[in-house]
């Protein structure tokens, strides 16, 4: 009933910019389990990529395996990395831990998550701060890598977001981006790519490999589910989590959802 009263907005900026926001506050404040640090659905590595096996292993592997294999795409050592969408700050504090660069700074909307972030990560050169990605608070030319995951899809403008991303990139540096679409959405987000200013380096449809990892994370998430979400709302946490049998899991198994991975240079 209530999906149904909501659809009709769906299409607004306006509502996009306000359903991220209350849903991602709502999460932080009310499962702030410290072991629940990702957010995005996970990667499963090719066989052309370098073996890497975290230890010890983490809880949640393929989501971490996320952040190393877009942050292995470019140098991260001693710049100064923005990550616009930050969420819970796994990610954040992963990539700025193993790769060591100068200054990680994660960025989210939501004021819980980037006060959790900050309460559960403790690494010397990373800070999580509050900002929108339609409008970064940070000066032009000043970050050397900008880092989405699976993100810019609940912005109410990405156009803006971008113009916003070439503004506060150095010249020279790059955008490292991953997220999700329906088909027609996808290539409107490659037009907005095309239209950014930002040069095109690589551009990779990974869809098969976030559901062998969706696959193979399933059991531990279920698990994670059961243990964290109160019942009432364990069935629509499911969805939102995409578990194996999700909309969005047969989305993307049976083609009507792409995910991809871009790597762009300014």
């Amino acid at each position: 009933m209530i999906k149904t009263l909501l659809s009709p907005f769906k299409r607004f900026a306006w509502f996009k910019r306000l359903n991220a926001k209350i849903t991602y506050e709502w999460l932080a404040k009310h499962i702030p389990a410290d072991d629940w640090q990702f957010m995005n659905y996970g990667y499963s590595p090719n066989a052309n990529e370098p073996a890497y096996q975290p230890e010890p292993k983490p809880l949640q592997l393929y989501p971490l395996l996320m952040y190393h294999y877009l942050g292995s795409k470019v140098e991260l050592t001693n710049k100064t990395v923005l990550e616009v969408g930050s969420g819970r700050g796994g990610g954040a504090a992963y990539l700025a831990s193993h790769f060591k660069p100068k200054q990680y700074t994660g960025m989210d909307l939501a004021q819980h998550a980037v006060d959790l972030a900050n309460k559960i990560h403790a690494v010397p050169n990373l800070k999580f701060i509050q900002g929108s990605a339609e409008c970064i608070p940070l000066a032009d030319n000043s970050i050397d890598v900008v880092i989405n995951v699976e993100s810019c899809h609940a912005y109410g403008s990405v156009k803006q977001f971008l113009s916003e991303v070439k503004r506060v990139l150095k010249p020279g540096g790059y955008f490292l981006m991953v997220d999700f679409r329906y088909a027609k959405e996808m290539s409107e987000l490659k037009q907005l790519l095309s239209g950014s200013g930002l040069t095109m380096k690589q551009e990779e449809n990974i869809t098969e490999r976030v559901v062998l990892a969706i696959e193979a994370e399933d059991e531990a998430k279920q698990k994670r589910i059961r243990d964290l979400v109160p019942p009432k709302w364990q069935k629509l946490f499911a969805e939102f989590a995409g578990v194996v049998g999700s909309k969005f899991y047969r989305n993307l198994k049976d083609g009507t959802r792409f995910y991809y991975r871009y790597v762009m240079q300014k």
